[in-house]
């Protein structure tokens, strides 16, 4: 028997999925598997998906965004599961997914998958928390946390622009220091993300990192980018040149420290994250992957 965990998240993006589940069965019969669905509801626990979980099953599948990732991963580590997952993108942002290379097209998504090989990523780790993308603090890393649910789902990826603008007037910079074992910086800057993937709200910050070479990319906007570079900054995030620009610190390492003066909180790709001091790790080919696209 081909089994396969279908954990989905109704409240992702614009509700995407609930229209689409009949797909998603139908694709997998197809193919021969099948299917038990778990809807993640605000009044369960993730874990309870993975009540009877055993090596008959072939993969998991999630359907939701980056932070329904997340949660997904965390679940199964503090449970030593070890089942590759896959992803369904019909979150708002999607950064993760669309690095992998995954179609927006939800059966386009799954045949992609069901003809994939599994394939080793890394995963992030801020203090006891793993993550997918990416984890940050200062200006716009917390737009996701700030914008309304349903304005989301009303929206879509618009909501998130909206309340950038707002944030705009409050260009407000944050005092930090960085302790790493090939960069160490003391100072203010605007924002500080640290990837395993490459882009953020699908801009591509991190142009030059791979999600498979046990480091995370560090991308710190400085105390330097002033206002007047910023749209300069825009033009060279499109072109994939981030990297080489004044005022931005790039780097790649394994692990990070990263202490934080001022009242301010994290985040990891999307949702909350912990309190400063933060311990960061790159956690090597530590999670399958399915429908990754060469």
């Amino acid at each position: 028997m081909k089994r396969v965990k279908f954990i989905y998240n109704p409240y992702s993006g614009e509700n995407a999925i609930i229209s689409r589940i009949d797909d998603v069965v139908n694709t997998h019969q197809k193919a021969g598997y099948t299917v038990e669905p778990f809807r993640i509801d605000k009044d369960s626990d993730i874990k309870d998906a993975f009540e009877g979980i055993d090596d008959t099953y072939k993969y998991i599948l999630i359907a939701g965004g980056d932070g329904t990732i997340d949660s997904v991963i965390n679940k199964m580590k503090q449970n030593n599961i070890d089942l590759p997952v896959a992803f369904l993108p019909v979150g708002t942002a999607n950064d993760f997914a669309k690095y992998l290379g995954m179609p927006s097209d939800v059966e386009e998504a799954c045949n992609q998958i069901i003809n994939s090989k599994i394939k080793r990523f890394d995963l992030g780790k801020i203090n006891n928390k793993y993550f997918v993308n990416v984890a940050s603090t200062g200006v716009f890393t917390d737009i996701s946390q700030k914008t309304d649910n349903s304005l989301k789902n009303t929206m879509g990826k618009l909501a998130y622009y909206v309340k950038a603008l707002e944030e705009v007037t409050n260009l407000k910079r944050i005092n930090v220091k960085i302790e790493s074992p090939v960069v160490n910086f003391e100072g203010k800057i605007y924002t500080l993300l640290v990837f395993n993937g490459q882009t953020a709200g699908n801009i591509k910050f991190a142009d030059l990192s791979q999600a498979d070479d046990g480091l995370l990319d560090v991308v710190v906007l400085k105390q330097e980018l002033i206002t007047s570079a910023l749209n300069n900054l825009i033009i060279k995030m499109k072109k994939g040149q981030l990297a080489d620009m004044d005022g931005v610190l790039y780097f790649k390492c394994s692990e990070l420290r990263v202490e934080c003066y001022d009242d301010v909180v994290t985040d990891i790709d999307g949702e909350k994250g912990p309190d400063f001091p933060l311990n960061i790790t790159c956690e090597r080919r530590a999670v399958k992957i399915l429908g990754y696209k060469e």
